[in-house]
């Protein structure tokens, strides 16, 4: 029986979501605690890999186990064994077919960033103590949408075969002092959240125009993009699956 696990974590103490040797990650975590609940190993595949100091809202993830969980019992017990910065909120049993990662047709990041300085938001949002000409950014937004090959914001060591993403949502918003930059696309590639904010940030100072950042898009030189912003002020917030897909009772 496969079972669907929706994970929240603040990934401050983590060196990212996947198990690493010789490092503290979201997953090694989880699979321990499984293995403390049923006495036995469980591996877990994630619906999306957070680097180095990444948080989410809602990280999803399946295992397989032979025998029907009782979920409330699982939850519980899950949560007792866990870190105080991971919780497990939810499991579903779904089909045997679907996967977390293979099946998921989009996932949806937000980057948090605050102007003003907060000692409570350290870790856990950007602190960036510049004003932010939102229009000027939502502007480079629709610059990005009407775009599909984002190789120039891509970590130059990656093993993918293409660096096509189908981007659905993407805007700034704000609320007083803090802002939101969030990004909804079928897939993501290694860095490319922080690097895209790194360089709309350069935009807004003033370092570049509309115009030059959009050759930047079209150079496919990594290069030419912006430095990778603070990890702490990304969050995966989503994953969604195909709509005719249901839980089993």
């Amino acid at each position: 029986m496969r079972y669907f696990l929706y994970i929240s974590y603040v990934g401050t103490r983590y060196h990212g979501w996947q198990t690493q040797k010789n490092a503290n990650t979201i997953q090694s975590e989880l699979n321990d605690s499984l293995y403390k609940f049923f006495g036995k190993k469980i591996k877990t595949i994630g619906g999306g890999r957070t680097d180095a100091g990444v948080h989410a809202i809602n990280q999803v993830a399946h295992f397989d186990y032979d025998e029907k969980i009782n979920i409330s019992e699982f939850l519980y017990k899950t949560n007792s064994i866990l870190p105080s910065d991971i919780s497990v909120n939810d499991s579903i049993n779904v089909s045997e077919q679907l996967h977390a990662r293979h099946d998921a047709i989009n996932r949806k990041y937000i980057y948090k960033m605050h102007i003003n300085k907060n000692p409570f938001l350290k870790d856990l949002s950007y602190y960036y103590n510049k004003k932010i000409n939102i229009n000027l950014l939502n502007d480079a937004c629709e610059i990005l949408k009407s775009n599909q090959d984002f190789k120039s914001f891509c970590k130059v060591k990656t093993d993918v075969t293409h660096y096509r993403c189908s981007v659905k949502k993407i805007q700034w918003s704000a609320n007083n002092n803090d802002f939101i930059f969030e990004i909804e696309s079928n897939r993501f590639l290694r860095g490319m959240v922080r690097t895209i904010v790194g360089t709309m940030l350069q935009l807004n100072e003033g370092k570049m125009n509309l115009k030059d950042f959009e050759k930047i898009i079209l150079s496919g030189d990594r290069k030419n993009a912006g430095l990778s912003v603070f990890s702490g002020g990304l969050y995966l917030k989503e994953i969604s699956y195909p709509n005719n897909w249901k839980p089993r009772n």
